[in-house]
């Protein structure tokens, strides 16, 4: 990664890129660069600077911003029901951390509208669920078909083809799809009420030969023009490392609404499947709210990251920083696991859980001013690694002596996502509990 004065650039194979300047995604494909805004909309070249222009002037907004800024959005928009955790510098720089280094390739692809809507009916085309949903009002969509059905250009649409199912994500364009979409389908947009109005096309000129037409009503000529006419898309695709990981980042950039989503949120959009139901259904174990202290789940998923934490640094030793990136890794490694996987995870975890509040009681990780996250993942592993063994009877006394040693508190409070640390924290914890 090259960095020139506010922009980081990563560079790219088939001459594209990504790069981000003052809160904007760049994406170069040939000799055009199209910028994706925090709102997640695609701005073509002529539009940039004044748009960029327009961001500046912004800045300080939770929404628009030149740097990540969402530790602080977080604090100031959270729930009472939320979470307390314990301020620590070095988590939240690893949590606003920029992504390492990609090699991503863009590429042009034209579609037919028919070849798009097939890709749909088949779900091999998915909005992440993060992105607000269908707004346009029909005027907007009768218009868009009209500008196909006339041969008017139309802007391309920004897709992320997933690495493992071949499936497109979709970074830009919802609308303009879901227009299509539902126009070929004959209603404007998902039912409401038990009820969905037809789609006919309305705001157009009273002599347009389209003028309140649904699609079963025009000519056949007309049918075949639509579903032929040609749609751009981009194509982003992950070259290395080959795990799709930069997809994390790439909806990171994303805003829905004014809402900064947190890091969680988006790992449960990008990594959807199974592992995620899974993380949600433990999420709601007794044991596990009381060591939490909070009954009600985090409103922005900072449990469910936890967990994902939890079960990620039982591989400690593969751990790398940023420790952002080692938990999307993991979601993205476990997307699939098999029943039995899940079924000895969920005993883990509940073992721990069980044996934790036995021994610690409530909230045993609320050390000084809310939850420590380094020594949460640092004991919890460390239990959850002596199970099968003898558990101290001064464990109690144990855990108290780890928690006001020195060196202890220096590893959970300072650099606690370095390698380094890391390693000498599970270390400390697992001598001083169990002398091992």
């Amino acid at each position: 990664m090259t960095h020139h004065g506010s922009r980081r650039h990563w560079n790219q194979g088939n001459g594209s890129s990504l790069s981000t300047t003052s809160g904007l995604l760049d994406v170069t494909a040939g000799n055009e660069i199209y910028s994706l805004t925090p709102f997640g909309q695609l701005l073509p070249p002529l539009r940039l600077l004044k748009q960029k222009e327009k961001i500046m002037s912004n800045i300080g907004t939770a929404d628009i911003r030149t740097e990540d800024a969402r530790v602080e959005f977080e604090q100031t928009s959270r729930d009472q029901t939320d979470l307390e955790l314990e301020p620590i510098t070095s988590e939240d720089e690893d949590y606003e951390s920029a992504p390492s280094d990609y090699q991503i390739t863009t590429y042009p692809a034209d579609y037919t509208l028919e070849g798009l809507h097939q890709k749909w009916e088949k779900n091999e085309i998915v909005i992440p669920k993060f992105q607000r949903g269908f707004v346009w009002k029909q005027v907007q969509s009768s218009k868009l078909i009209e500008s196909f059905l006339v041969g008017l250009p139309v802007p391309a649409v920004f897709l992320y083809s997933e690495h493992e199912s071949q499936k497109y994500l979709v970074i830009d364009g919802q609308q303009r799809l879901k227009s299509v979409f539902y126009y070929f389908e004959g209603y404007p947009g998902s039912e409401e009420r038990g009820t969905r109005k037809a789609f006919n096309l309305k705001g157009l000129h009273p002599k347009s030969p389209f003028h309140e037409k649904e699609y079963d009503e025009l000519g056949e000529r007309d049918q075949l023009r639509l579903k032929n006419a040609v749609l751009r898309a981009f194509i982003v695709r992950q070259l290395d490392p080959n795990d799709d990981t930069s997809m994390y980042h790439i909806f990171e950039r994303l805003n829905t609404g004014g809402t900064v989503l947190a890091n969680q949120e988006v790992r449960n959009c990008v990594y959807r499947g199974e592992f995620v139901s899974f993380l949600e259904e433990i999420n709601a174990l007794p044991n596990w709210r009381a060591i939490l202290g909070k009954q009600e789940p985090d409103s922005r998923r900072k449990d469910i990251e936890l967990l994902v934490r939890f079960f990620a640094m039982q591989e400690v030793g593969d751990y790398k920083k940023p420790m952002k990136d080692f938990l999307s890794r993991f979601m993205w490694k476990h997307k699939k696991p098999s029943k039995a996987t899940l079924e000895d995870s969920r005993q883990l975890f509940e073992k721990t859980c069980n044996v934790i509040m036995t021994t610690l009681g409530q909230k045993p990780f609320h050390v000084r001013s809310g939850m420590n996250t380094a020594i949460f993942d640092a004991v919890m592993v460390a239990f959850s690694t002596h199970l099968t063994t003898h558990i101290p009877k001064d464990i109690n006394a144990r855990y108290k002596k780890l928690v006001e040693s020195h060196d202890f508190n220096q590893y959970t409070r300072q650099k606690t996502t370095d390698v380094e640390i890391v390693r000498k924290r599970f270390h400390h914890a697992s001598r001083e509990l169990f002398g091992t």
